[in-house]
């Protein structure tokens, strides 16, 4: 009942329920029946990506935007700025302009060309950064983000690594959504962990209802987390640039609850884009790079799944966005020489 809650409070704050903001979340809940022969368990997929930005951003952009809105912090007129690899971004051009604020985004260079032109498209301003800086320099998109929202009048900083409406938009819907279509019968979450919103705030929610659900995060080889998890080290030394969007960090975001993530587990670009590609072959579901990550951590922990587990594994966003990357058969053969 929690996330009818939910609805209904976001409806009331809204001159119309039919609007865009009105449409997002109350995702379907599937069965890989493929994966789920293959791997000798239940696999159930959360399809985000038919939130009408295509993903699970737009959950917490639309929190974020009512909260913002109701605190004075966000007025007509304005500016929404954050720095973001892409489906924050795209949430944030969509419902922005769907409520009259202008956009600005800091996107790092390692966003796909389709990401980059659809958040233009929207009309949002998109300041591209290097991807292979450390975030404390000013070229990075989380320096120059704060940078322009200092800069900028009337500007408000989205901050989705530390703002806990990142969190509390997936406790209040994502979490509630997948305890309710799986009846509670829920035995693991898998997700891809970025700025930590959709695993923290979802995972706290089902391990309210039942602690014994395991939850999992997706880390990247070339990320901080899952070393910071283990050891409480934050050691910016194991970095190097990988190809995945949402997935993995140099920093420690703030929304990253370690204490609601049971473990985590490495996938690399190219292992994850060949998931993904099976995935579209076999279960007819097109999903992102992150989803193939998702799918790929599964497969690594297969031996931990029990033939009764239901184990849900979060797909953030849409594969249309990555044919220039992971559905490119020129992309594949080029990581098949380089990182896996």
């Amino acid at each position: 009942m929690l996330h009818k809650l939910f609805d209904n409070k976001r409806s009331q704050n809204k001159s119309d329920k039919n609007s865009l903001m009105a449409a997002v979340g109350n995702t379907p809940l599937v069965r890989l029946n493929h994966h789920s022969e293959l791997l000798g368990t239940n696999i159930f997929a959360k399809l985000e990506f038919f939130n009408p930005g295509l993903s699970a951003k737009d959950r917490i952009i639309a929190h974020i935007i009512d909260k913002a809105e109701q605190a004075g912090k966000l007025k007509p007129g304005g500016t929404i700025i954050d720095a973001t690899s892409g489906n924050t971004g795209m949430a944030m051009a969509m419902l922005s302009r769907a409520k009259g604020y202008k956009c600005v985004l800091t996107v790092a260079d390692k966003a796909s060309k389709e990401k980059i032109n659809s958040l233009k498209s929207l009309g949002a301003e998109v300041v591209l950064c290097p991807a292979a800086v450390k975030p404390d320099d000013p070229r990075s998109y989380y320096q120059q983000a704060i940078q322009l929202s200092n800069e900028i009048e009337g500007a408000y900083y989205t901050n989705q690594n530390f703002n806990s409406d990142n969190v509390e938009a997936h406790y209040l819907s994502t979490g509630p959504e997948i305890w309710n279509q799986l009846d509670g019968k829920v035995t693991h979450f898998v997700a891809a962990v970025g700025t930590g919103g959709t695993i923290s705030g979802t995972g706290k929610f089902l391990k309210e209802q039942n602690s014994a659900i395991e939850i999992i995060g997706v880390d990247a080889y070339g990320s901080v987390l899952k070393k910071y998890h283990e050891t409480g080290v934050y050691d910016i030394s194991i970095t190097h640039p990988y190809k995945m969007e949402g997935v993995g960090k140099s920093i420690i975001p703030g929304n990253v609850k370690f204490e609601t993530i049971d473990r985590f587990v490495k996938v690399g670009d190219l292992k994850s884009a060949l998931r993904a590609r099976k995935m579209a072959q076999l279960e007819g579901i097109w999903g992102g790079h992150s989803s193939g990550a998702v799918l790929e951590a599964v497969f690594k922990t297969k031996e931990s799944f029990k033939p009764t587990d239901n184990v849900v594994i979060l797909l953030s966003d849409h594969g249309s966005k990555y044919l220039s990357t992971i559905y490119s058969d020129a992309w594949v053969e080029e990581k098949l020489y380089s990182r896996p």
